[in-house]
């Protein structure tokens, strides 16, 4: 938890201000006792109404103390909870942020969601509950403890007696209470897994009716967690009555013994009803301590949770950033072979070539054959595992990453919009894009004229993920989100598979006209035939390059390929 409390450092000033009014509470609990014990020796006793009065007006102006004291602590305290968990939060975020996608791909994006979430809740009720709660209940046992010798060692003593074996059980439970509500958490992961994947999928899940299926599959790892829960915070249930039975135990013999040396003139009335007092609390805020551990076992298995996300050591991806030679040479691939981490063997293999300024090249390949993979490398969204990528004559670990991917213009196979208007997804390719710049990105991707059919025309609101759209219309916007960047490569995922053939023309006419180097992973012929050279994959490997026409001559697959699509049209 040491990184984690690190984030408590700078409210250290509102935390210890917390404390000194938490402070003053508890001298107000502890000398309560003594004045009630005085009051009853030399007020009640000696039926003396003055002093009753005097002291008992003492005893309100002191509760009245520790109510401001209490008001004031809970203010510094949720200020100082509130600001760690958003700088936590905060951090938490921007670590994500950094990632590399093997890095980042190690946690499942429910986990991730509640890290950010549940688990900085449970550390930040935790750091409130500190200075309000859990510091002052073992120093009111402590207290008392003290004061109870202070007013009669005899009868103190029979409180200490349980104490060690307390102390013994309660080690005991935290260890037990931290690592079931790791498998608590763990559970809460797979829940959120599940409602996201539903969530996501639902217009999938309504027309393959599978709706009572992700209900009974759901309801399993929501029993799960159920049980999870329960069998941990059944036995942290266990805490409190124990405590309550050893500790009032101890109480009765307190009573016991007491009314003894009352009668034997050994102790005041008083100070017997003093040691009740202390007993009470200290059984009180023994009791507390099950509430205690409960939070505490939460907080230190979430705070490790949030730890295993903080503690990535990331290798520098940052370059030197050389001066940039003047080349033709656009992108090179030297013997390049690539695999996922785990993934067990290599998706790419001894890949070689060169793309000049300028050229546009379509990559083709049945699914699997690492088209995706292939372009994934040159932003750097994962490193080569041998071999060299360059770009504009540099190797792309000479580049610093900012400047690197201020080249690029990229756009995956699945199209992602953000919640907001059209102009703040477009610009989000380039913050301080003008109204103009817009519009003209907009224009060359052929979806100007569709957003112009909507009511608020660039202001209007898209849905979660564009659900408001169709896919043509997520595509263009994608497109045109890259095109505003005004970049030098532009890579092209399979991002045009939703556009119909007029479309698809129009938009790549004014493709034509960029002076961006394009690579465009496809399934089309008429949009392969349209680029300079056609790049054909097969498990992994580039097993041809060309143009059209070379590789009708040269290419039995690319033929096989060509036949297959003149079928399926011929058919239509």
């Amino acid at each position: 938890m040491k990184k984690i409390m690190s984030f408590m450092g700078p409210y250290k000033w509102p935390a210890i201000i917390a404390l000194a009014f938490m402070l003053v509470e508890l001298a107000v609990e502890l000398i309560q006792p003594l004045i009630i014990g005085k009051i009853v020796d030399e007020g009640i006793l000696k039926n003396d109404l003055r002093y009753v009065v005097v002291w008992g007006s003492v005893m309100v102006g002191l509760s009245v103390l520790a109510f401001l004291a209490g008001l004031s602590n809970s203010f510094f305290s949720a200020h100082a909870a509130q600001s760690f968990a958003y700088d936590l939060r905060v951090a938490l975020f921007k670590k994500v942020q950094s990632l590399s996608m093997i890095n980042f791909l190690k946690f499942p994006t429910s986990a991730l969601i509640t890290r950010l979430t549940n688990d900085v809740t449970q550390v930040q009720q935790v750091f409130f509950m500190s200075m309000r709660f859990m510091l002052r209940a073992p120093l009111v046992v402590i207290g008392s403890f003290i004061l109870a010798f202070f007013v009669n060692v005899k009868l103190a003593f029979y409180l200490v007696i349980p104490f060690p074996f307390l102390l013994l059980f309660l080690f005991f439970m935290v260890k037990i209470g931290w690592r079931n509500f790791g498998i608590v958490q763990r559970s809460i992961d797979r829940v959120n897994r599940v409602i996201q994947e539903n969530l996501q999928a639902m217009r999938l899940i309504k027309a393959y009716m599978r709706g009572t299926y992700e209900a009974s599959r759901f309801a399993k790892i929501a029993d799960a967690l159920k049980q999870n829960s329960a069998k941990a915070f059944q036995l942290m249930e266990l805490i409190q009555p124990i405590l309550l039975v050893v500790m009032n135990g101890a109480l009765l013999v307190i009573i016991w013994l007491g009314a003894e040396q009352i009668r034997a003139n050994e102790v005041q009335v008083g100070d017997l009803v003093a040691m009740i007092n202390y007993a009470l609390r200290i059984t009180g805020n023994f009791s507390m301590f099950a509430f205690i551990i409960v939070l505490f076992a939460r907080a230190k298995s979430s705070a490790n949770r949030m730890e295993e996300v903080l503690d990535i050591n990331e290798t520098s991806l940052e370059g030197e950033m050389p001066l940039v030679q003047k080349t033709q040479r656009a992108i090179s691939f030297h013997d390049v072979h690539f695999q996922y981490e785990n993934g067990g063997k290599d998706v790419l293999r001894n890949i070689s070539f060169d793309i000049q300024k300028g050229e546009k090249i379509a990559i083709m390949g049945a699914t699997g054959s690492g088209k995706s993979s292939l372009l994934q490398l040159i932003p750097r969204l994962y490193d080569a595992t041998a071999g060299e990528v360059s770009v504009e004559n540099l190797p792309l670990k000479q580049w610093q990453l900012p400047a690197l991917r201020e080249r690029i213009g990229f756009v995956p196979q699945r199209s992602l919009l953000f919640t907001g208007t059209i102009f703040d997804n477009i610009v989000w390719g380039k913050q301080d894009a003008t109204l103009e710049e817009v519009i003209d990105a907009c224009q060359k991707a052929q979806i100007h004229e569709s957003i112009m059919q909507f009511d608020d025309g660039y202001e209007t609101k898209i849905g979660q993920k564009g659900v408001n759209l169709s896919g043509g219309q997520k595509q263009r916007m994608a497109i045109a989100r890259a095109l505003i960047r005004k970049p030098t490569i532009l890579l092209f995922d399979d991002s045009m598979s939703a556009l119909d053939v007029r479309t698809e023309k129009k938009l790549w006419d004014n493709l034509q006209n960029e002076r961006a180097t394009l690579l465009v992973v496809t399934q089309k012929i008429h949009t392969a035939r349209a680029t300079d050279r056609i790049m054909l994959m097969e498990q992994g490997e580039i097993v041809a390059i060309g143009s059209h026409e070379q590789l009708m001559q040269q290419s039995s697959l690319y033929q096989s390929i060509v036949a297959s699509q003149q079928e399926v049209d011929s058919d239509v």
